[in-house]
């Protein structure tokens, strides 16, 4: 499971640096996608900057497995926000695909550290 998890960690912060790096810098694609959504363009920095973070846990997490957990469950949150964002919007399954995989992958990934969970700092 070890393994399994690492991997998991390193697909996940791959995947979010890449979201993450793009929606901070402004590329055209996430620009659009926020204005097709009727989110304000603010929302776009503050969401990059979530999954910034959400990638750095996944990071750390190699090392910590507690962060790990952490991370998960905040790109699990994030990503399910996103899921719901494309429901209200009606976007189609393969457009909504990839942040349902990525949801897939933070739940898998939490519940294989969910027990590292407790500690994390501050909560033990």
């Amino acid at each position: 499971m070890q393994a399994l998890s690492i991997f998991l960690q390193i697909l996940l912060a791959l995947m979010f640096l890449m979201a993450g790096s793009g929606k901070l810098a402004g590329s055209k694609m996430h620009v659009e996608m926020f204005k097709q959504w009727g989110l304000p363009q603010w929302f776009r920095s503050v969401t990059g900057l979530v999954e910034l973070i959400g990638a750095a846990a996944m990071i750390i997490g190699i090392w910590e497995p507690s962060w790990a957990a952490a991370g998960a469950l905040w790109l699990g949150i994030t990503s399910f926000v996103g899921i719901l964002v494309h429901v209200r919007v009606k976007d189609t399954f393969k457009q909504t695909f990839m942040i349902l995989l990525l949801f897939i992958i933070s739940a898998v990934l939490f519940f294989i550290r969910y027990e590292q969970f407790a500690n994390f700092p501050g909560f033990a």
